[in-house]
């Protein structure tokens, strides 16, 4: 039984987290990284630098035990002195585990990228904001704290299995990025990631989420969250950004592309399986999510 839709969701946009850079920094310096066009993360093990992102106005001062993640779109710097001419760099040139720049005394950073399958990463990216921080002070930060100690560990370890146990703190790192910037964001916009992250109805998008291809109807799930119809049908908008129905919809859609990707599957068990009483209805709303008929879709994933 599926009693976790976010696991559901980053399950199906294959999240691989990899720790990718990381240095020691002392001095006067400054280190620009281009536009990645992946997900990154960057945690401060000690000392504190500056982050500028291009684009945005301000900068932001990092300590100790801050962690913070940007989406990959602009290029952005870091550095002790927001003055000093950066170097330009990327995080596969700071692929050691002892990279040191100056005498390496002022700031030590962990680096590292997060891969999504890309036919399905824009179910993510489109849900992170411009950057996420973390601080060292937020009550979400324990847990990171931890895993960055480790982290730290692992990057200075000879122990055997330090790469791997490296890979998987870091996507334990992401996961936990994640969930710190859902508790700690008052004001999220809508949609699945505000809506994992609501307790009133959890219980409702679990249900969707553990049985897809049943005919659910808005009553059963409002009741299931223990509200009337209307105000569940008002409040899952408000978080969701869509109608229950909209994004069971979406959500079978979601699953169909993936088999349609992955499997040998007939459109019309596919159909089935979702819960659509034919073929053609399934394919009117798999064309409408998605854009394109779920038969050309099949075709042009099996090339």
């Amino acid at each position: 039984m599926s009693t976790d839709p976010f696991s559901d969701i980053l399950r199906l946009v294959e999240p691989t987290s990899v720790v990718s850079g990381g240095f020691a920094a002392g001095g006067t310096w400054a280190l620009r990284f281009p536009a990645p066009h992946q997900i990154v993360f960057s945690a401060i093990a000690s000392g504190a630098c500056w982050l500028r992102v291009d684009g945005q106005r301000a900068a932001l001062r990092l300590e100790a035990g801050d962690v913070g993640l940007l989406p990959g779109r602009r290029a952005f710097t870091l550095a002790s002195d927001l003055r000093a001419t950066p170097i330009d760099v990327a995080l596969r040139d700071l692929s050691g585990a002892s990279e040191t720049i100056g005498d390496g005394s002022g700031c030590v950073v962990i680096a590292g990228r997060v891969a999504l399958d890309p036919f399905r990463a824009a179910l993510l990216l489109d849900a992170l904001p411009e950057r996420i921080l973390v601080r060292a002070a937020s009550p979400h930060a324990a847990p990171l704290r931890w895993i960055l100690q480790q982290l730290v560990a692992e990057r200075t370890s000879t122990l055997p299995g330090s790469d791997i146990a490296s890979a998987q703190l870091a996507q334990l790192l992401f996961t936990q990025l994640l969930r710190a910037h859902v508790a700690d964001s008052p004001a999220l916009p809508a949609g699945w990631l505000r809506a994992t992250g609501d307790a009133r109805i959890g219980p409702a998008l679990r249900l969707v989420h553990d049985e897809p291809g049943r005919a659910w109807r808005v009553e059963e799930l409002a009741k299931a969250s223990g509200m009337s119809r209307t105000r569940f049908a008002v409040h899952f908008r408000a978080v969701a950004g869509t109608t229950p129905l909209g994004y069971l919809t979406a959500w079978r859609m979601r699953l169909a592309q993936r088999r349609l990707r992955e499997e040998q599957v007939s459109i019309a068990a596919l159909a089935t399986a979702l819960g659509y009483a034919s073929e053609s209805a399934f394919s009117t709303a798999f064309k409408r999510i998605i854009g394109v008929a779920p038969r050309h879709y099949q075709r042009a994933a099996m090339r």
